[in-house]
């Protein structure tokens, strides 16, 4: 497949956009095409083998037009179709995501990290593996948060719901002092303000996007597939839902300040 195709990214909805924002940055030469399936999101709360039927027939869209590369910019598909997408797809390099707790005990051994996730990525095994990597170097909780990530597909932000919300769910880990939060989903970083007024300006927030473009990066290096152009690359948005105003408001997530 020649250099300069487009990288393709894909999430349940629009929340890979932030994933997306971390590639622009780490190749700014590569052009991009982005699949969002809002029309059926939410992934986090379907049956395994749904998500997995689903992340196979985004990659087989992103494959039918031509990309050079798969990034799966949603936490849920990594952890429900990563190994199957890439045992059936064995010809493209397929990156995927996973939530940042290795970097969060790193940066805070013996400290207490919360994990916000959908309950489909912490109920499968990579999640479970991972959090076995760490959990005598902290304390970890996991904080299933189903809905959260339709305040971003709706373009709600900030406010008393989504304020409710969020206290409901932090407010019983809020107990003792917090050194970080994961944040496990590629929904949430458009979130990230009102998170920080829910668990106060202490905490480390972190989320995986940088991790996945320098990963992406690495594959691409080595298997010869670098755009060799510096700059100048391209980004086209799609989605499942054919709704012009759901366009719109990816292309403002992409602009957004975070």
């Amino acid at each position: 497949m020649p250099c300069t195709d487009p990288i393709g990214v894909f999430d349940s909805g629009l929340g890979g956009i932030s994933v997306l924002r971390a590639l622009r940055l780490r190749l700014p030469g590569e052009d991009f095409l982005y699949y969002g399936d809002s029309r059926r999101a939410p992934y986090g709360d379907k049956p395994l083998e749904a998500v997995q039927a689903l992340c196979d027939d985004a990659v087989q869209w992103l494959l039918h037009r031509g990309v050079k590369a798969v990034v799966i910019a949603c936490n849920t598909a990594t952890a429900a179709a990563a190994a199957q997408l890439r045992a059936r797809y064995p010809y493209v390099p397929i990156i995927g995501t996973e939530p940042a707790l290795k970097p969060a005990a790193e940066r805070h051994p013996g400290g207490h990290i919360l994990v916000m996730a959908t309950e489909r990525t912490l109920h499968e095994e990579k999640y479970h593996l991972l959090s076995q990597q760490f959990e005598t170097r902290a304390r970890v909780d996991a904080i299933p948060c189903p809905g959260l990530m339709e305040f971003v597909e709706q373009g709600i932000f900030s406010g008393p719901k989504l304020k409710a919300y969020l206290r409901a769910h932090l407010g019983p880990h809020l107990d003792r002092p917090v050194d970080a939060v994961v944040l496990g989903c590629t929904h949430y970083p458009f979130l990230r303000s009102a998170i920080r007024q829910i668990v106060g300006p202490d905490p480390e927030i972190l989320d995986g996007s940088d991790g996945i473009a320098r990963q992406t990066q690495r594959r691409l290096a080595l298997l010869g597939l670098q755009n060799p152009r510096s700059d100048g690359g391209s980004v086209t948005l799609c989605n499942s839902l054919d709704d012009p105003a759901m366009l719109q408001r990816m292309d403002q997530l992409l602009n957004r300040p975070l």
